[in-house]
């Protein structure tokens, strides 16, 4: 029998379902992350350590859903990006026009040195879309109606 410390985490399966779910119904599905240095995102779009990434097929290209990462190309400001996201950084899932979706527990604190650099967020990056996870210690959505 295997105990639950060696079980996989559901967190995969979660957000492949809930993508799924949001393709399905013709929502667009988003995905909150905490950047750290294991993510690879444009680091003029975080915003206080989290970016929110639209990852619907029509916004992304090569997209792959693996137990370990969420990868895909992207534009960015017009400019082709390769994203991969450790799919322990997601924090969050959520169809942007419901803002239906769950959140994730936050990833345990990296090491000292590895948290994003206030040096590379942008001053004035793009506003999340209504729905996103607040700032707070616990994950959270917002309903817009």
């Amino acid at each position: 029998m295997i105990n639950i410390s060696q079980s996989t985490s559901t967190r995969p399966y979660l957000v492949r379902a809930l993508h799924e779910w949001c393709t399905d119904n013709g929502f667009t599905p988003y995905v909150a992350v905490l950047v750290d240095d294991t993510v690879q995102v444009p680091r003029e779009y975080v915003n206080n350590g989290e970016i929110v990434l639209n990852v619907s097929f029509d916004a992304t290209s090569s997209m792959q859903l693996s137990n370990e990462f969420i990868q895909f190309k992207a534009r960015f400001g017009g400019v082709a990006r390769e994203i991969v996201v450790p799919m322990g950084r997601v924090i969050a899932i959520y169809a942007k026009e419901n803002g239906q979706g769950m959140a994730f527990p936050a990833p345990a604190p990296t090491p000292a040195g590895t948290a994003v650099d206030a040096a590379i967020v942008s001053d004035s990056p793009p506003e999340p879309p209504a729905g996103s996870p607040s700032n707070s210690t616990r994950p959270q959505l917002k309903r817009v109606k």
